[in-house]
């Protein structure tokens, strides 16, 4: 009986929060609360993003 892993705060389903992409303007959901100071993206244009700062 060891370490389990897994890293989250609780073992219910996390709890998703409407946004709009800041690219493609399309609405998705993520699993933050998005605050106005910040870009929010959807999975397709934010692993674009991730791919383009390496």
């Amino acid at each position: 009986m060891g370490y389990q892993g897994g890293g989250g705060f609780g073992s219910g389903p996390r709890e998703m929060h409407k946004a709009i992409c800041a690219d493609c303007k399309k609405e998705c959901e993520v699993p933050f609360k998005p605050r106005e100071d910040r870009p929010v993206y959807c999975k397709e244009c934010f692993s674009k993003h991730k791919d383009s700062s390496r």
